[in-house]
């Protein structure tokens, strides 16, 4: 009965373990949007949500996972707008992240800012990608940008669409990258 027992104790740790990471989808208008996610090659996947307007919904995500997100208005065409980019347990064991504007900088309404969870009380936020308005100076809109922002934090909040009670950060953080560092290339 003990080996049996000190068994599930264990597959209850590894299970904890394999989804340490989580990302809480917080939408801050009427709009219903469908978010979609879209793992860097060799990734698990992970479904799509919906989340009704002015709710929030988390997501666990797996440990070492590389990828992105986006939204989509209810009964809008799927295309990927602002990217939500994220690489957990990257070099160095840092969770990196940024909004990405590459893809598709029209997108206004979607993705708007990520930042760690222990900041979302926070009016200015010190770790922030993104916009409330765009354009901005905290997004990515080339690929030798430097705006990937690195926490050892492991859980996320990413805003959707329009709300005007969080400020940009005003300051550069001393925690901003250029892209290749997320991969471990130093040079």
């Amino acid at each position: 009965m003990r080996f049996f027992t000190q068994i599930a104790a264990f597959a209850a740790a590894a299970a904890t373990l394999a989804t340490a990471n989580s990302v809480t989808f917080i939408n801050q208008d009427d709009t219903t949007r469908h978010v979609f996610f879209t793992p860097s090659s060799g990734y698990q996947a992970i479904d799509s949500i919906t989340i009704e307007g002015n709710k929030q919904a988390k997501v666990d995500i797996p440990i070492s996972w590389v990828g992105n997100a986006y939204s989509v208005n209810e009964g809008a065409p799927q295309v990927p707008g602002m990217l939500a980019e994220f690489t957990f347990q990257g070099w160095n064991d840092f969770t990196y992240f940024d909004v990405s504007a590459i893809v598709n900088p029209a997108d206004t309404v979607g993705v708007k800012q990520i930042f760690p969870a222990s900041q979302l009380e926070s009016t200015v936020k010190s770790l922030v990608s993104g916009c409330i308005n765009f354009p901005c100076a905290t997004a990515y809109y080339a690929p030798a940008d430097i705006q990937t922002v690195t926490t050892k934090e492991t859980d996320l909040v990413v805003t959707l669409g329009g709300s005007s009670n969080v400020d940009s950060r005003d300051v550069e953080p001393g925690m901003l990258v250029a892209r290749h560092y997320v991969l471990g290339k130093l040079s």
